[in-house]
């Protein structure tokens, strides 16, 4: 197997093994004992590779990345172990955290975290059924350090608080009754938001994640999962969140928000991802196709409404959609915030004094 460079590795399945070419297909499948992986073909030269991750792999990604979020959890090699559906060595599994060491980061908490929480209170997570279900997780070892590590982050100690009020006691009836962000039609203004097309940590993490999941179905929880149990800064997943027709007339009345929204009963969604990182809250969401979509009334209702019950500024927040290949990235406040216009012309305190001189001069 190729190496793997202290970078992630790009392009997994969009170029070739061999020559980098991007001119390739799928070109059917092989049985392996544990599972059926996918081959693609180059046309360039002519070479069938498989994924770089799957390549040599005796077990399935899907095994793998399992033991390394249990392992990230708190377990020990032994204990991992035996979580595990497939019989695998403590050896084995000790050499896939020091492949997989480039990507999981969270490996630099872990040992602050083990301190704070058991295994199984590090990152609890409980089913929602809001007409579907959605899994409600938190990392509260993560949210803990991160919040006292960082100068920056300190100020967002509401978040947790929010965070562990949803999980205790989540008002699942406003789910049931409510309109559904993700289907709101009306468009926020564009003229001062600035959509950012740039690459992230996050695309590497969901290419590589993706690699070991063969049903679409799973693709959502599958890259939730990897991001809360193995990355550094992924707090929650699955968060509901709502908005009251009185918060959106407080937003536009005391704080000038243009919300060209008017509703008559709650608004609710679930965010995909919530980070805490750079001094930001970050909004996240996984599109699977992000090139194509442009859900910024979504995420910016998230934002609204995540402010709104947190208390926390706007002005904290960054919102973004995402695949394996692309990462948007925008400020909510823009979308809403209206620049008062001023009245005549401002007159300076001392300019005020040099009026009164000149008007004492001539008396």
């Amino acid at each position: 197997m190729r190496k793997l460079p202290n970078k992630i590795v790009r392009k997994l399945t969009d170029s070739c093994l061999y020559c980098q070419g991007e001119n390739i297909t799928k070109r059917g499948t092989r049985k392996k004992k544990l599972e059926t992986i996918q081959l693609y073909w180059c046309k360039d030269c002519k070479k069938t590779f498989t994924p770089i991750f799957k390549k040599g792999k005796h077990y399935p990604l899907e095994t793998i990345f399992r033991g390394l979020s249990l392992y990230n959890l708190g377990y020990s090699l032994e204990e991992t172990v035996k979580h595990l559906k497939e019989p695998v060595k403590p050896s084995t599994l000790a050499r896939w955290l020091v492949e997989f060491k480039a990507i999981c980061k969270y490996e630099r908490l872990r040992p602050f975290a083990k301190k704070l929480y058991l295994p199984e209170e590090t990152a609890p997570g409980i089913s929602l059924y809001h007409r579907q279900v959605y899994k409600f997780r938190i990392h509260r070892a993560k949210l803990a350090l991160l919040l006292e590590e960082d100068i920056k982050h300190r100020r967002f100690w509401p978040l947790r608080e929010l965070l562990e009020s949803l999980f205790q006691e989540c008002p699942h009836h406003l789910f049931k009754q409510g309109l559904r962000a993700s289907e709101i039609k009306t468009k926020f203004s564009r003229e001062k938001l600035i959509v950012r097309n740039k690459t992230n940590f996050a695309n590497d993490l969901a290419r590589l994640v993706l690699e070991g999941v063969s049903d679409n179905k799973k693709r959502h929880q599958a890259i939730q999962d990897f991001f809360i149990y193995n990355d550094s800064v992924t707090v929650a997943a699955e968060v509901p969140i709502y908005l009251l027709p009185e918060d959106i007339e407080h937003m536009e009345s005391q704080l000038d928000f243009e919300i060209p929204l008017t509703i008559d009963k709650v608004l609710t969604g679930h965010i995909d991802l919530i980070q805490l990182r750079n001094g930001s809250v970050h909004i996240l969401d996984y599109k699977p196709d992000a090139k194509k979509e442009e859900p910024i009334e979504q995420l910016t209702l998230y934002a609204l409404a995540l402010s709104r019950l947190t208390g926390l500024r706007l002005y904290d927040f960054k919102c973004a959609w995402f695949d394996e290949h692309d990462y948007f990235e925008f400020f909510p406040l823009h979308a809403v915030y209206k620049m008062r216009k001023r009245k005549g012309r401002r007159i300076s305190k001392n300019q005020i004094s040099i009026d009164a001189l000149l008007s004492l001069s001539k008396n």
